[in-house]
């Protein structure tokens, strides 16, 4: 059996995943088309989870937001990083996970489609020393579903991708780490999964343990 020995690092996807984001980023997708002439639902806020910040912005432009795309994002970004000051929603057992990691010497990495300012933030909110390296968008030349985030994320940890083990919420996200190498970790939230593929399904990361991650190694 695999032991947590054998775990070298876990990389982790930000919004969805670590946070309970989404609904601050559609509320504010929401906020963005009334000021600016466009409509907008729930339905196509869900379709963009785990999408990069150019697709976000072509869809709000489309649906009728008359803003050039760099403001688009700007907007949208600082009013999610705004509320991110005030209060980090954690997803049920990620602190706990984070909190045991950290204590048996396991280093963790933000991959993410978001900015870097944005999961710096995320980072500095965890427990204390837990999150050692952000990968944001601007970090990398290819964002999801390319494999890049999650092999410049173990790159910068210094360990081999497949000695990790990468969590994600999202169908983008998924091929992203399947796609690097890494032991893929599914929990569930608000975005459509794939019914089948090489990842593992968690419902939930509550009462979940180190030992668990690791023997997803195997």
């Amino acid at each position: 059996m695999p032991t947590t020995a054998t775990l070298a690092a876990v990389l982790w996807d930000m919004d969805g995943t670590l946070i309970d984001s989404e609904p601050i980023w559609i509320a504010q997708q929401f906020a963005v088309a009334e000021q600016h002439g466009g409509t907008w639902s729930t339905e196509q806020g869900l379709a963009l989870v785990g999408a990069d910040m150019h697709d976000t912005a072509l869809a709000v432009q489309a649906a009728g937001v008359d803003l050039e795309a760099a403001e688009l994002v700007a907007t949208l970004e600082r009013a999610v990083i705004d509320s991110l000051h005030e209060t980090v929603p954690w997803r049920p057992g990620a602190r706990e996970l984070l909190t045991a990691l950290q204590q048996q010497g396991i280093p963790c990495a933000i991959a993410t489609t978001s900015s870097h300012e944005m999961a710096a933030l995320v980072a500095g909110a965890a427990p204390d020393g837990a999150i050692s390296v952000v990968v944001g968008a601007e970090d990398v030349t290819r964002t999801k579903p390319s494999p890049e985030p999650y092999l410049r994320a173990a790159e910068l940890l210094g360990v081999r991708i497949e000695h990790c083990v990468a969590v994600e919420d999202s169908s983008n996200g998924l091929a992203s780490a399947m796609a690097s190498g890494a032991a893929t970790l599914a929990v569930p939230n608000d975005a459509v999964l794939p019914d089948a593929g090489d990842f593992t399904t968690w419902q939930t990361l509550a009462g979940r343990t180190v030992s668990d991650l690791a023997a997803l190694l195997g």
